[in-house]
């Protein structure tokens, strides 16, 4: 019997030694492909005291962890990571190769695919398998959705958002290889990290909140924005936007959800002032409940939620608020 190859690699994530929720969800979605191509999955892990975690991936699904674990390897470095992502693509020249599209991913995913010469595809929403093999990269454009292939070129790369696929369940009885990955001794880098700042992030979590509300162009200006926050407050609810705010200087990018920034999975999403373009909704198709208030009865997003209140969000919330904190006291 011929060995079977592993032919979809994934790159681990982690963050203070602990495997990024992301990296767990694509190694949950590169086992199925895997089965679909009668092939395995290899997960690389790189990173400073994680040899404890590889198992941890094993037991999402992947068949081989490529483990590099050294002091060298913190803080990252996207020079030496990409050097040794690389090296490894080349040795075992896997079909496909996925990341997540995080800060590190984002800046990762073009260096590899330029040094490879290979195409990659930004920010997918689904990855599926075809009938001749090839990996359908699904992203949302142009009002609807599209398939990008890459069909001669390899690896086919994609990133990935937290939150596009569930969350593998973990089997510890699963079984695989932890492979240590030699490392360059000496590696001349350009960038020098000489501090690293953690900022505390404001408010609840979009990525832990199970209730969301998110605000859109709707508000119109810095004061109805205001009021939108102010109905989260009063929720405890995570508070996230459209690109239309973000563009007008009412919310930094890092409240973004949809195709460009994070995607949500709460229980009850509140969308206020937003028309329901799909580059925002994409990035909620995990809500349980999802409520629209929109002054357009036609808006899109009423085709597209649970309820909808077809009011002023100008003046229907600051109401809403009202009520609630009479309700609450």
């Amino acid at each position: 019997m011929s060995k079977i190859k592993t032919q979809v690699f994934v790159m681990a994530e982690q963050a203070g030694g602990r495997i990024r929720p992301v990296s767990l969800q694509i190694v949950g979605k590169a086992r199925h492909l895997a089965d679909q191509l009668d092939s395995k999955v290899g997960a690389i892990l790189l990173g400073q005291n994680v040899t404890e975690r590889a198992q941890e991936l094993i037991a999402a699904g992947a068949n081989s962890v490529y483990l590099g674990d050294s002091d060298s390897l913190h803080p990252y470095q996207a020079e030496l990571y990409t050097e040794i992502i690389v090296n490894l693509l080349l040795e075992h020249r896997p079909e496909i190769f996925l990341l997540g599209s995080t800060f590190m991913g984002r800046e990762l995913a073009p260096l590899i695919a330029a040094k490879l010469k290979t195409g990659l595809t930004a920010h997918c929403i689904d990855l599926l398998i075809d009938n001749e093999g090839i990996l359908e990269q699904k992203i949302p454009a142009y009002g609807g959705m599209i398939t990008i292939i890459c069909p001669e070129k390899r690896p086919q790369m994609a990133t990935v958002a937290e939150g596009v696929f569930l969350n593998p369940e973990l089997d510890s009885t699963n079984i695989g290889d932890i492979i240590p990955i030699d490392l360059p001794e000496k590696f001349p880098l350009r960038v020098q990290t000489l501090e690293i700042v953690v900022e505390k992030p404001e408010g609840v979590s979009l990525e832990t909140a199970s209730v969301i509300v998110a605000g859109g162009a709707g508000a119109e200006d810095q004061d109805g924005w205001q009021q939108i926050a102010k109905l989260a407050e009063v929720l405890n609810a995570g508070f996230g936007s459209t690109r239309p705010a973000v563009d007008e200087g009412w919310t930094e990018l890092e409240t973004m959800i949809g195709q460009s920034g994070k995607m949500v999975s709460p229980e009850l999403y509140i969308g206020v002032g937003l028309s329901g373009e799909l580059q925002h909704m994409v990035g909620i198709v995990g809500a349980k409940v999802m409520i629209a208030i929109n002054n357009d009865a036609k808006a899109p997003v009423f085709e597209q939620v649970d309820y909808g209140i077809v009011e002023d969000c100008r003046t229907f919330v600051p109401a809403l608020v009202e009520t609630l904190k009479k309700s609450n006291d």
